[in-house]
Protein backbone atom coordinates (compact mmCIF):
# COMPACT_ATOMS: atom_id res chain seq x y z
CA UNK A 1 0.00 0.00 0.00
CA UNK A 2 1.46 3.60 -0.70
CA UNK A 3 1.07 6.21 0.93
CA UNK A 4 0.13 12.25 1.81
CA UNK A 5 -0.69 16.02 2.87
CA UNK A 6 -2.17 19.54 3.46
CA UNK A 7 -4.64 21.01 5.09
CA UNK A 8 -8.19 23.45 4.57
CA UNK A 9 -10.79 25.63 6.57
CA UNK A 10 -14.47 23.47 6.75
CA UNK A 11 -16.52 23.69 3.92
CA UNK A 12 -19.49 22.66 5.60
CA UNK A 13 -18.61 23.91 9.17
CA UNK A 14 -21.60 22.45 11.09
CA UNK A 15 -20.68 18.63 9.51
CA UNK A 16 -16.74 18.12 11.00
CA UNK A 17 -15.43 18.16 14.27
CA UNK A 18 -11.91 18.93 13.07
CA UNK A 19 -10.56 21.66 9.93
CA UNK A 20 -9.52 19.73 7.01
CA UNK A 21 -9.49 21.35 3.68
CA UNK A 22 -9.12 24.62 1.73
CA UNK A 23 -11.58 25.01 -1.29
CA UNK A 24 -9.42 23.42 -4.33
CA UNK A 25 -10.83 22.01 -7.85
CA UNK A 26 -7.69 20.92 -9.21
CA UNK A 27 -7.30 16.95 -8.76
CA UNK A 28 -3.79 17.34 -8.61
CA UNK A 29 -4.17 18.48 -5.02
CA UNK A 30 -5.72 15.20 -3.83
CA UNK A 31 -4.25 13.81 -1.00
CA UNK A 32 -3.71 10.12 -1.41
CA UNK A 33 -2.98 8.35 2.06
CA UNK A 34 -2.46 5.27 0.39
CA UNK A 35 -3.45 2.92 -2.88
CA UNK A 36 -4.78 -0.81 -3.27
CA UNK A 37 -4.00 -2.12 -6.59
CA UNK A 38 -6.10 -4.99 -7.18
CA UNK A 39 -9.31 -5.88 -5.05
CA UNK A 40 -12.12 -8.04 -5.00
CA UNK A 41 -14.22 -7.06 -2.22
CA UNK A 42 -14.34 -3.47 -1.77
CA UNK A 43 -16.59 -2.61 -4.78
CA UNK A 44 -18.77 -5.29 -4.83
CA UNK A 45 -18.70 -7.39 -8.13
CA UNK A 46 -16.24 -5.41 -9.64
CA UNK A 47 -12.19 -5.76 -9.86
CA UNK A 48 -11.24 -2.53 -8.86
CA UNK A 49 -8.65 -0.12 -7.10
CA UNK A 50 -8.82 1.51 -4.20
CA UNK A 51 -7.00 4.99 -3.35
CA UNK A 52 -7.48 5.81 0.56
CA UNK A 53 -7.49 9.82 0.92
CA UNK A 54 -6.12 11.42 3.91
CA UNK A 55 -7.51 13.18 6.49
CA UNK A 56 -10.69 13.06 8.58
CA UNK A 57 -12.89 14.80 10.73
CA UNK A 58 -14.17 12.15 13.00
CA UNK A 59 -11.79 10.24 15.76
CA UNK A 60 -13.93 7.06 15.72
CA UNK A 61 -12.73 4.35 18.97
CA UNK A 62 -12.91 1.53 16.87
CA UNK A 63 -10.85 3.52 13.67
CA UNK A 64 -8.26 1.11 12.30
CA UNK A 65 -6.89 3.46 10.06
CA UNK A 66 -4.82 5.61 12.09
CA UNK A 67 -2.29 6.47 9.58
CA UNK A 68 -5.36 8.18 7.29
CA UNK A 69 -6.60 10.66 9.76
CA UNK A 70 -4.08 13.52 10.23
CA UNK A 71 -4.79 15.57 7.26
CA UNK A 72 -1.06 17.29 7.39
CA UNK A 73 0.61 13.83 6.95
CA UNK A 74 3.62 12.98 4.39
CA UNK A 75 2.26 12.46 1.12
CA UNK A 76 3.13 8.92 -0.33
CA UNK A 77 1.82 9.27 -3.58
CA UNK A 78 0.76 12.27 -6.12
CA UNK A 79 -2.61 12.14 -8.32
CA UNK A 80 -0.68 12.37 -11.12
CA UNK A 81 1.17 8.74 -9.98
CA UNK A 82 -2.27 7.37 -9.32
CA UNK A 83 -3.54 8.59 -12.90
CA UNK A 84 -0.72 7.06 -14.55
CA UNK A 85 -1.40 3.87 -12.74
CA UNK A 86 -4.87 3.80 -13.82
CA UNK A 87 -4.34 4.77 -17.26
CA UNK A 88 -2.29 1.54 -17.18
CA UNK A 89 -4.85 -0.37 -16.01
CA UNK A 90 -7.82 0.36 -18.12
CA UNK A 91 -8.99 -2.65 -19.54
CA UNK A 92 -8.08 -4.67 -16.49
CA UNK A 93 -9.36 -3.11 -13.98
CA UNK A 94 -13.59 -2.22 -13.56
CA UNK A 95 -13.57 0.56 -11.12
CA UNK A 96 -11.43 3.00 -8.77
CA UNK A 97 -13.08 3.25 -5.12
CA UNK A 98 -12.14 6.43 -3.43
CA UNK A 99 -11.86 5.81 0.39
CA UNK A 100 -9.63 7.08 4.20
CA UNK A 101 -10.04 8.54 6.03
CA UNK A 102 -12.61 10.45 4.49
CA UNK A 103 -12.88 11.75 0.75
CA UNK A 104 -15.53 13.83 1.01
CA UNK A 105 -13.30 15.70 3.27
CA UNK A 106 -11.29 17.10 0.00
CA UNK A 107 -12.53 19.34 -2.29
CA UNK A 108 -10.32 18.26 -4.72
CA UNK A 109 -12.56 14.94 -5.03
CA UNK A 110 -14.87 15.86 -7.11
CA UNK A 111 -12.27 16.62 -9.88
CA UNK A 112 -10.40 13.59 -9.20
CA UNK A 113 -13.57 11.02 -9.55
CA UNK A 114 -14.28 12.89 -13.35
CA UNK A 115 -10.69 12.20 -14.43
CA UNK A 116 -11.07 8.55 -13.33
CA UNK A 117 -14.55 8.61 -14.71
CA UNK A 118 -13.06 9.96 -17.73
CA UNK A 119 -10.50 6.56 -18.28
CA UNK A 120 -14.00 4.38 -18.16
CA UNK A 121 -13.82 3.61 -14.90
CA UNK A 122 -16.58 3.30 -12.32
CA UNK A 123 -16.58 4.88 -9.31
CA UNK A 124 -17.08 3.45 -6.02
CA UNK A 125 -17.04 5.68 -2.61
CA UNK A 126 -16.26 4.69 0.85
CA UNK A 127 -17.83 7.44 3.21
CA UNK A 128 -18.92 8.25 6.81
CA UNK A 129 -21.26 10.46 5.56
CA UNK A 130 -19.60 13.68 7.26
CA UNK A 131 -20.62 16.16 5.12
CA UNK A 132 -23.80 15.60 2.79
CA UNK A 133 -23.82 18.73 0.92
CA UNK A 134 -20.66 17.44 -0.61
CA UNK A 135 -21.84 14.45 -1.39
CA UNK A 136 -24.77 15.71 -2.90
CA UNK A 137 -22.69 17.67 -5.47
CA UNK A 138 -20.45 13.84 -5.91
CA UNK A 139 -24.16 11.73 -6.60
CA UNK A 140 -23.26 12.13 -10.70
CA UNK A 141 -20.33 10.97 -10.57
CA UNK A 142 -20.93 7.44 -8.29
CA UNK A 143 -22.08 3.96 -9.37
CA UNK A 144 -21.71 2.76 -6.03
CA UNK A 145 -21.30 3.82 -2.31
CA UNK A 146 -20.43 2.30 0.64
CA UNK A 147 -21.48 4.28 3.90
CA UNK A 148 -20.75 4.01 7.38
CA UNK A 149 -24.00 4.00 9.64
CA UNK A 150 -22.18 3.81 13.11
CA UNK A 151 -25.17 4.02 15.58
CA UNK A 152 -28.78 5.84 16.00
CA UNK A 153 -27.96 9.59 15.49
CA UNK A 154 -28.26 10.35 18.94
CA UNK A 155 -25.38 7.79 19.84
CA UNK A 156 -22.94 9.05 17.04
CA UNK A 157 -20.64 11.03 19.63
CA UNK A 158 -19.59 8.26 21.81
CA UNK A 159 -17.80 6.33 18.67
CA UNK A 160 -16.73 9.87 16.64
CA UNK A 161 -15.91 11.96 19.71
CA UNK A 162 -17.83 14.86 17.39
CA UNK A 163 -20.92 16.31 19.08
CA UNK A 164 -23.56 16.01 16.65
CA UNK A 165 -22.25 13.87 14.12
CA UNK A 166 -24.72 12.08 13.85
CA UNK A 167 -27.24 14.27 11.74
CA UNK A 168 -24.97 14.09 9.16
CA UNK A 169 -24.47 10.93 8.62
CA UNK A 170 -28.18 9.97 8.71
CA UNK A 171 -28.42 13.14 5.98
CA UNK A 172 -26.13 11.36 3.89
CA UNK A 173 -28.40 8.08 4.25
CA UNK A 174 -31.39 9.66 3.06
CA UNK A 175 -29.70 11.48 0.12
CA UNK A 176 -28.25 7.95 -1.17
CA UNK A 177 -31.15 6.18 -1.19
CA UNK A 178 -33.38 8.68 -2.58
CA UNK A 179 -30.49 8.62 -5.33
CA UNK A 180 -31.09 5.27 -6.75
CA UNK A 181 -27.56 4.81 -6.42
CA UNK A 182 -26.27 1.38 -5.42
CA UNK A 183 -25.86 1.56 -1.70
CA UNK A 184 -24.20 -0.92 0.84
CA UNK A 185 -24.31 0.18 4.63
CA UNK A 186 -22.40 -1.01 6.88
CA UNK A 187 -22.40 -1.03 11.02
CA UNK A 188 -19.64 -1.83 12.84
CA UNK A 189 -20.67 -2.78 16.83
CA UNK A 190 -18.97 -0.83 19.41
CA UNK A 191 -17.57 -3.91 21.87
CA UNK A 192 -19.68 -3.39 24.94
CA UNK A 193 -23.09 -3.56 22.32
CA UNK A 194 -26.06 -5.97 23.06
CA UNK A 195 -28.21 -7.63 20.54
CA UNK A 196 -30.89 -5.69 21.24
CA UNK A 197 -29.02 -2.10 20.47
CA UNK A 198 -27.59 -4.07 16.84
CA UNK A 199 -31.48 -4.74 16.24
CA UNK A 200 -32.81 -1.30 16.87
CA UNK A 201 -30.25 -0.05 14.55
CA UNK A 202 -30.85 -2.28 11.81
CA UNK A 203 -34.68 -2.01 12.12
CA UNK A 204 -34.27 1.51 12.07
CA UNK A 205 -32.21 1.46 8.80
CA UNK A 206 -34.86 -0.81 7.14
CA UNK A 207 -37.10 1.61 8.35
CA UNK A 208 -35.31 4.27 6.38
CA UNK A 209 -35.18 1.72 3.49
CA UNK A 210 -31.72 0.52 3.11
CA UNK A 211 -31.87 -3.17 1.46
CA UNK A 212 -28.34 -3.75 1.76
CA UNK A 213 -26.39 -3.96 4.70
CA UNK A 214 -23.80 -5.49 6.49
CA UNK A 215 -22.62 -5.99 10.11
CA UNK A 216 -19.04 -6.22 10.74
CA UNK A 217 -17.16 -6.89 13.58
CA UNK A 218 -14.70 -4.69 16.08
CA UNK A 219 -10.87 -5.32 16.26
CA UNK A 220 -10.15 -3.99 19.65
CA UNK A 221 -6.40 -5.12 18.99
CA UNK A 222 -6.25 -2.26 15.96
CA UNK A 223 -8.37 0.45 17.30
CA UNK A 224 -7.41 3.70 17.93
CA UNK A 225 -8.51 3.85 21.25
CA UNK A 226 -6.74 1.53 23.35
CA UNK A 227 -8.81 1.48 26.47
CA UNK A 228 -12.24 -0.55 24.30
CA UNK A 229 -13.59 -2.82 26.74
CA UNK A 230 -13.33 -6.76 25.61
CA UNK A 231 -16.07 -7.77 23.20
CA UNK A 232 -19.22 -9.01 25.07
CA UNK A 233 -21.10 -11.20 22.19
CA UNK A 234 -19.92 -13.00 18.81
CA UNK A 235 -21.26 -10.94 15.99
CA UNK A 236 -23.48 -13.94 15.16
CA UNK A 237 -25.28 -13.77 18.46
CA UNK A 238 -25.02 -10.04 18.04
CA UNK A 239 -27.31 -10.12 15.13
CA UNK A 240 -29.24 -12.51 16.48
CA UNK A 241 -32.51 -10.46 17.03
CA UNK A 242 -32.51 -8.32 13.62
CA UNK A 243 -35.47 -9.22 11.44
CA UNK A 244 -33.41 -9.98 8.07
CA UNK A 245 -35.84 -10.63 6.30
CA UNK A 246 -36.41 -6.75 5.89
CA UNK A 247 -33.17 -6.92 3.82
CA UNK A 248 -32.96 -7.54 0.15
CA UNK A 249 -29.14 -8.98 1.33
CA UNK A 250 -28.11 -8.80 4.68
CA UNK A 251 -24.09 -10.54 5.77
CA UNK A 252 -22.09 -10.76 8.59
CA UNK A 253 -18.29 -9.49 8.38
CA UNK A 254 -16.19 -10.66 10.90
CA UNK A 255 -12.60 -9.30 11.56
Amino acid sequence: MHRPSNRQPPLDAPEMGRKIEPATKDAASLRIGGLTRLTTIDYPGELAAVLFCQGCPWRCRYCHNRDLLDPDADTMMHWREAIQFLTQRRGLLDAVVFSGGEPTAQQALPAAMSEARGLGFKIGLHTSGAYPKRLRRLLPLLDWVGLDIKALSEDYDRITGVDGSGKPAWKSLSLLLESGIALEIRTTVMPDWTPPKVAAIAHALADAGVKDYTLQGCDIHHALHRNLPEIRFPLRKLAGQIETGRFASFSLREV
